[in-house]
This record gives structure tokens, sequence and C-alpha cells, in this order.
């Protein structure tokens, strides 16, 4: 099986990195509306609250598009 890439402009860039950016504008997303509804304040640590759910993101998302 063949690696994906994508051509941008001469430049070959790997289909993982393309979804690990778009999985980490999600996290913005997704982070800026956690920490509107207060989420932030009952989790032990926020970090690692943050590491999982790209983890979790990222996941999703090569699953769905990488196959």
């Amino acid at each position: 099986m063949i690696n994906p890439t994508f051509n941008l402009y001469g430049l070959y860039v790997p289909g993982f990195l393309v979804l690990a950016i778009a999985a980490w504008g999600c996290l913005k997303v997704t982070r800026f509306g956690l920490a509107q509804i207060g989420f932030y304040k009952i989790t032990v640590h926020p970090a690692l609250t943050d590491l999982a759910l790209y983890v979790l993101i990222l996941t999703g998302l090569s699953a769905v598009f990488l196959k």
C-alpha cells in the first residue's frame, strides 16, 4: 500500500501531516468550547486532557480518511 501524499506546488506533504494539522485545528475549536462551559475547572491536569483530546481527534480523522 502506498502512503498518500499531497502535492503542494511541487512539495510532497504526507497525508498524516495534513490530518495532524486538521486535528490541531479541531482541538483549538473544541478547547474553546470546553473552556466556555468550564470543563477545565474540574480536570486535574488540563494539558494532559488536551493531549488526550488531540490523540482521540487524530485517531478519528485517520480512521476516516486513511484506510
